[in-house]
């Protein structure tokens, strides 16, 4: 019985454990299956880039003092974040890569830049 290719029913020809009749079968048949997953990893990675962007835009000194209203302004999303470090002392900044923040009194954050 010949083996037909599970993305566009042709007949596959060669190797016996050949499963796919066409490279392009093999990653439309795996991009179909993965797509949700992708779209979630797009999703969240072009978030990460858009919020570190917007750090590196206003924090170019690699210290400042922000209004949370200026970070929103610029579509600053506080839900995306790459790490959070907590000092000795107990106080949490959030980072994105190396741009990081730090809540502040009044609806104010401190912006800083981690040392490589």
């Amino acid at each position: 019985m010949q083996k037909k290719c599970p993305e566009c029913g042709d007949k596959i020809v060669g190797r016996i454990d050949k499963k796919f009749c066409s490279d392009a079968c093999r990653n439309a048949f795996n991009n179909n299956i993965n797509k949700d997953h992708k779209n979630l990893i797009r999703n969240t990675n072009n978030r990460l880039r858009k919020n570190y962007r917007i750090l590196e835009e206003l924090n170019p000194e690699q210290k400042k003092k922000i209004s949370k209203a200026r970070l929103v302004e610029k579509g600053f999303d506080f839900n995306y974040f790459t790490s959070i470090y907590t000092t000795k002392a107990g106080t949490i900044y959030y980072f994105v890569y190396d741009q990081g923040y730090l809540p502040l009194e009044h609806e104010y954050y401190a912006l800083v830049k981690r040392e490589s």
